[in-house]
């Protein structure tokens, strides 16, 4: 059969007016799932090489980075639509976070153009437009990752393995801001060794922006524009809530740990393909592997709820802040205001005793649901 008549066929058994939370056959909600593991991916990759490209290139238009991205939002946007048409393969909940999450997305397009257009290319990752973007994603990939723990067919290794790596594209798109610091901060390296990785038409203009020369404070302005404690505080409390909440979802033991690993073993899978292509280098966060053991290490006991919350977010900030400073110590790691490290406990806590109030559907042997 021809892909013609594959989606002929795909059309009349399946193109038809219904509500959400209709019976979906097991196969076809396998099938629209991994279509999301797909799509998202591409988001993922297109992503992490237009950050590397952010900061060689003042060009930004038609960047292959944004191709690569838009080709996995089409995915994800098409999705979307079929699950609000057909109503197959998502409950209401799910599909209103998936439209939601697609329209705040779809939203935040023009305003970052428009942003573009009225101040010139935004070389930050901190923006108003990006945040947008970011938030967008988070609330469509919610309602995939509900979607799959509700629907996904049980049995084989798709239903762990798919949740864990939706799990990890979250997590990424959570950490995602943070790698400006990390890329700001070789960049200065390769500024005080003589060989700047940016083009001199993006340090002239970064150097505009700031109505300077292009000298070391335009290069410090241009590469870590965001004060000490935001990498820290965003980054670990971010962090080791996505991980608290995927390692219940997940349901399987160092569950928090696979997520982590996963993620830091990304970073260093395409660390050197962009070396190979003359692209800039980031540091990488390998202390989030401490983070996914810290917050297992946080659920093997029996601890009461608010204990562990405590325990946990104590462990997480002591191995977080820790695991930076060893960085900076043995290779290199943003800068971080190391006081800051109060507010992160203190914020994480809060946030993972709220965690522990608003899940529901906990049953022996299966994961939680989130409500």
């Amino acid at each position: 059969m021809g892909v013609t008549n594959r989606v002929a066929h795909f059309r009349d058994q399946y193109w038809e007016r219904g509500e959400p939370g209709r019976e979906t056959p097991p196969a076809l909600v396998a099938g629209l799932y991994k279509l999301w593991l797909v799509g998202l991916l591409l988001k993922l990759i297109g992503s992490s090489w237009d950050v590397a490209w952010h900061f060689k290139w003042l060009r930004d238009e038609l960047a292959p980075p944004h191709m690569i991205n838009t080709v996995g939002t089409v995915i994800v946007v098409g999705l979307t639509l079929f699950h609000t048409y057909t109503g197959y393969g998502a409950d209401k909940t799910a599909l209103r976070l998936m439209q939601w999450g697609t329209g705040v997305f779809l939203v935040a397009l023009p305003i970052d153009l428009i942003n573009h257009r009225i101040n010139g290319l935004d070389i930050t990752s901190w923006s108003g437009s990006h945040a947008l973007l970011y938030l967008g994603t988070a609330i469509m990939m919610a309602g995939a990752i509900r979607g799959w723990i509700r629907l996904f067919p049980a049995g084989g290794r798709w239903r762990v393995l798919g949740l864990t790596g939706l799990w990890l594209l979250f997590l990424e798109n959570m950490w995602f801001p943070n790698q400006h610091q990390e890329y700001g901060v070789l960049e200065i390296a390769s500024w005080d060794r003589g060989d700047p990785y940016a083009e001199p038409s993006l340090l002239q203009f970064a150097a505009d922006q700031i109505g300077r020369p292009v000298d070391r404070e335009s290069i410090v302005q241009f590469s870590l524009p965001i004060p000490d404690w935001v990498y820290p505080v965003w980054g670990l409390v971010a962090a080791a809530l996505v991980l608290v909440i995927a390692r219940r979802t997940i349901g399987v033991p160092w569950a928090a740990t696979a997520v982590a690993g996963g993620y830091v073993a990304y970073r260093l899978l395409i660390w050197p393909l962009l070396g190979v292509a003359d692209f800039p280098l980031s540091t990488v966060p390998v202390f989030l592997l401490l983070i996914g053991l810290a917050v297992d290490a946080a659920h093997l006991g029996r601890l009461p709820g608010p204990l562990a919350a405590v325990l946990g977010s104590a462990a997480v900030t002591g191995l977080g802040y820790g695991g930076i400073w060893a960085l900076q110590a043995v290779d290199a790691a943003p800068p971080i205001l190391y006081p800051s490290a109060a507010v992160t406990f203190v914020v994480l806590t809060a946030l993972w005793l709220v965690a522990d109030r608003v899940e529901v559907g906990q049953t022996p042997g299966r994961p939680l649901v989130v409500a």
